[in-house]
This record gives structure tokens, sequence and C-alpha cells, in this order.
């Protein structure tokens, strides 16, 4: 799929975003190595997000962060963008169009007839009432061209309103070459990260992700209840609720594991410790922790509403898509994984996900704004 949009020798780019995570901070750093890029953020995090969020280092673009003129929970607006706009930019990429500051974003671009890209990291159709789909339309029809994180997402852009022959794919992630385990970690080395991380069953799940209603890890917890006492399971990057303290306690149950918040190099011997990981998500419009646990040779368990699931796990090969909330189907895919050669279905995810680095995602941008595709 091509753009009409080509730009040869491109000097100055804007990319709007909402907030500097650290995953898309690396995109930036690597990305603004070719160009003279300038990130507006709309904010320099969300309440919800970890302190070690707001603190990154702009190596290789310029961030600038707007002023917000209102501001009522995630909804932010931020008039200035209107000045930041009226700059001489050789192109302009907005992140998002849901917020505030997007829709004036857009519908300022369209009345003034100013071609942007729109790069969307994911995206799940909904069975969406009249209004919400022409709010959905009228924004995500408005670019002059598409950057799409894979076939899941196009769709997406596609029911929309995007022009399918105006839509650039490009692999999405939040790992870098250096990030991927030239091969599966050897059963010594996994041994010896239990020890040290205090794991004593013998087969372990791990997920990572925060204790909110669209994880699904209420669905998961049924499904612990059926499974075999040998098999731990370990959710990581979140303090767990009361709920969920309170089912452990009544529950009884010493299988489940609830390890808070860990830095990356930290992350990384969770994943090396464990032999699956399991996201039984209700809805990820991506889901990047997919690609950080191939990237450290994990197979993968996750559900039909995980587009990072969709686009790169292979039936049976480096895992399973199980439909969501389903408790009985998940409890199925566990066994089945674990009845099978395991080890080598983690060294395909190594397979697999090795395209999906964020040089790659860089070198694919370039390719978009040189016009060699």
């Amino acid at each position: 799929m091509g753009s009409n949009i080509v730009l040869k020798q491109t000097k100055k780019i804007l990319f709007l975003t909402n907030i500097p995570s650290p995953y898309r901070v690396d995109f930036f750093n690597e990305f603004g190595k070719s160009y003279d890029l300038t990130v507006a953020f709309q904010a320099h995090s969300f309440a919800h997000r970890h302190a070690s969020w707001k603190n990154f280092e702009a190596t290789a673009f310029h961030p600038l962060f707007l002023t917000p003129s209102f501001r009522f929970k995630k909804h932010v607006l931020c008039w200035d963008v209107l000045d930041v706009l009226k700059q001489p930019w050789d192109a302009i990429i907005m992140g998002g169009y849901s917020s505030l500051t997007d829709m004036l974003a857009i519908e300022y671009m369209r009345l003034r007839k100013i071609p942007f890209y729109f790069e969307a990291d994911g995206g799940l159709i909904r069975q969406d009432n009249k209004l919400k789909f022409w709010f959905k339309r009228h924004f995500l029809s408005a670019p002059s061209g598409w950057l799409s994180s894979g076939k899941e997402t196009t769709k997406y852009l596609i029911h929309y309103g995007a022009d399918p022959n105006k839509i650039i794919e490009y692999p999405f992630t939040s790992v870098y070459a250096a990030d991927i385990l030239s091969q599966i970690p050897a059963e010594e080395h996994k041994q010896k990260l239990r020890q040290v991380l205090n794991i004593k069953e013998e087969k372990v799940l791990i997920s990572v992700g925060r204790f909110i209603y669209s994880k699904g890890y209420d669905v998961l917890f049924k499904t612990v209840t059926k499974l075999p006492k040998d098999i731990g399971v370990y959710i990581i990057g979140d303090e767990p609720t009361e709920e969920f303290i309170r089912w452990k306690q009544e529950k009884n149950s010493r299988q489940v594991h609830f390890i808070g918040f860990q830095l990356k190099d930290e992350l990384k011997k969770w994943y090396q410790a464990a032999d699956a990981f399991v996201l039984p998500t209700r809805e990820d419009v991506w889901g990047l922790v997919i690609n950080e646990a191939m990237a450290q040779g994990l197979p993968i368990i996750t559900t039909d509403k995980c587009v990072a699931g969709l686009e790169l796990v292979q039936e049976g090969e480096n895992g399973y898509i199980v439909p969501a909330e389903d408790v009985t189907e998940l409890t199925g895919a566990i066994a089945r994984l674990f009845a099978q050669d395991y080890r080598a279905m983690g060294q395909k995810s190594l397979e697999l996900i090795r395209p999906y680095t964020i040089e790659n995602m860089a070198k694919r941008h370039l390719e978009v704004f040189y016009g060699n595709i």
C-alpha cells in the first residue's frame, strides 16, 4: 500500500502525541536521528502511570510540552497547539484523534487543508452506535495518509474511513534489537533465576499489567482454580486491588503471586524465569507486553481482543489465541501448551519477533518519508 505524501528531502517533522511514554521516547530518539524531529506532548504523564514515565532523556528530538487550557480526567485541551501547527513543518504526524487537543488540531488542519499523517499503533473494531461511528469516521478519515501497526489495525482504519491505498504498515514495538534474545534461556539459567526470585513451582506463567477490568485478571483467577498445583501464576507491574487480595485470601491460593512494578532489567529476569506468558485481556488495542515477552523467548496465550496477539501469535506454533472472558478455553490453552514442547514454542516467538525492533520501526518511517516504498 502507498501514500500520496512523498517527502524526498524532509527537514522538519512534527509529531503530536499525548505523553512521553518510555517506548515512545525510545522510538522518537531513534527516528530523530534522521530528521529534525519535534514531539509535542499534551501532558507529562497520566496519574496512574509509574513515576519513571516522567523521567526521560531526549537525545535526538526536541520535546515540547503544550499548555493545558482545560483539563477533565484524561481530556486535555491545549489551545497553543494551533501556534505550533502554524510553524513551517515538512510533515506532521498525529498520534491520536480522541483528545480535545487532537480534535482541535485535526479540525484546524482540515480547514486549512494542511496534509498530515495519522499513526495508529493498534485498533479494535467495535459495535458503535451511530454517533460514535460518525465521530471516529469523521476524524480517522481526515488524514492524507495513515501509518498502521499491521493487518488488524489496517482493517480498523479502513472500517473508519481510511483510504486503503494510502495506508502504510510498520512494525510497532517497544524493544531494541539488542533486547531480543538469540535463543531461549538455558534450563540451568532459568532455574538459577527462580532461586533468586523465590519461585517454587515447577511450571510458571507470567503476566504483566495493571489490575483493571479490561486486563481480565478476574478471568485468569477463575482459571487458576482449574490448573494443576504445580503451575504458579505471577502477575507483575501493579499493586493488586482489595478485590484481588480478598480473592486470594478466600481461595487460600498459593499459586497466585502479586509482584509490583519492576524496572526493565528486573522484568527481564522474570520473563526469563517463566515458561509462558498469559494476557487474558478484554481489550488491548495493541499490548506491547506481548512483544516484550516474545523477545525473551516465551510462548504466548492471549485473547482475540489483543491486537498484538492477533498480529504476532501463530496458533499452535508460538502460542494460542482464545476468546475473551472464556475460562474454559483459557484453561484448555494452558493445558495444551504445557502438554507439548513449550520451549520450542518460545524459540518460535524469538523468530517471529525479530523484525519488530525500534530500529526497524524507525527505518520504516524513514522509508515512508523519503518515498522509498
